[in-house]
């Protein structure tokens, strides 16, 4: 799969890649929303790989020109949404909400450009409001899966509960087996009565700073192939 992004400033990373592999876990059908879509390279993603009909949204109009170019590249459908997720009005229901979210604390010292300010920060969408947005816009036992910085598990979950958006499956992701987490990837059900399962870590490389399998297979299994280029 090919898809263009910008030549400098945001681009995806290794995190876009093992939270569509996660995703993935899930099998999604029915309509999905990719909340901060970017370059749309997780919905992309999950739209060739599975039965969904797919809704895009993001409040840079720059990144959502390169996303619906995207799909187009690749002859994939998508309704793209401009605007801050906050102020989404839609009467669809979805069965899969799926978001790598701006998640880095505001506090900071922040980059000055305007595009990798808003990809990053967490009050462009602070998650007590992004969870509350989602709570409305799932079907009953709709999924949201999602990545965050670990270090707010706690504020995470007690959000998700809060809504009554259960957290059902949790892994945790550390770039070596002895390196403390810096990301979780977390899959929620609303209306859930499941107990929480946490998954083995992903660990990304290995000792000898080489990516383990499971990251391999994942890079594998997207076969994205990144084109640099500027609208």
């Amino acid at each position: 799969m090919y898809l263009y992004q910008p030549s400098s400033g945001y681009a995806y990373n290794s995190d876009s890649i093992f939270l569509y592999d996660f995703i993935g876990q899930f099998k999604p059908k029915g309509k999905l929303l990719d909340v901060g879509c970017g370059v749309g390279i997780i919905s992309l993603l999950l739209t060739r790989d599975f039965p969904v009909k797919t809704d895009i949204i993001d409040k840079q109009e720059l990144m959502l020109k390169y996303a619906k170019h995207n799909f187009a590249l690749n002859n994939l459908e998508v309704n793209s949404h401009l605007g801050d997720f906050q102020d989404f009005q839609e009467d669809t229901k979805y069965d899969f909400i799926v978001s790598n979210p701006p998640f880095y604390d505001s506090n900071v010292i922040q980059s000055k450009n305007e595009h990798l300010n808003i990809a990053r920060y967490a009050h462009h969408l602070p998650i007590d409001n992004f969870i509350k947005k989602v709570k409305k816009l799932l079907k009953p036992r709709g999924y949201f899966i999602f990545c965050y910085d670990a270090k707010q598990i706690d504020k995470l979950l007690y959000t998700l509960n809060s809504e009554k958006i259960n957290p059902e499956k949790i892994r945790f992701v550390h770039s070596k087996i002895d390196r403390e987490s810096k990301l979780v990837m977390i899959a929620a059900r609303l209306n859930s009565k499941s107990l929480t399962k946490i998954l083995p870590p992903f660990i990304v490389f290995n000792e000898k700073s080489v990516y383990n399998r499971e990251a391999k297979k994942a890079f594998e299994k997207a076969k994205t192939q990144s084109i640099k280029g500027d609208y």
